[in-house]
């Protein structure tokens, strides 16, 4: 019987653990849809590939930021690179991310009213 109770401490004990693991890294994954600029290169990627140059002229955002936004994006496997002699084309790696992105839309439209008025994420992003 205590062998029991051990045992199943032992193992809510692990199954918490587990869960925080996922957590943090389910919140570390969502961190990097959390920058605009990475938002607007995933969002132009989606249309197609695009070289550095490209997604600098669609977002207007520096050549410097583009590729270290490009950088951690290909780092967290968001994107791939293909170089093509001196240029370097960059896709999206997996098709599934443009479901999400429509479902965060579709979550965006029902509650972008009530986002806007909360102050602990900041109304700088309105």
């Amino acid at each position: 019987m205590i062998a029991s109770v051990t045992e199943q401490a032992r193992s809510s004990r692990t199954d918490l653990a587990v869960a925080g693991t996922t957590s943090a890294v389910r919140a570390r994954w969502f961190s990097v849809l959390a920058d605009p600029t990475r938002l607007a290169i995933l969002t132009l990627l989606l249309d197609g590939p695009h070289s550095v140059g490209e997604l600098v002229t669609k977002t207007g955002v520096p050549q410097s930021r583009v590729s270290n936004h490009l950088a951690c994006l290909r780092w967290c496997r968001f994107v791939t690179a293909d170089r093509h002699g001196r240029r370097v084309v960059y896709t999206i790696a997996d098709p599934r991310l443009r479901h999400l992105l429509d479902l965060a839309d579709n979550l965006l439209a029902d509650n972008a009213e009530h986002l806007a008025t909360c102050h602990r994420i900041g109304p700088d992003w309105v």
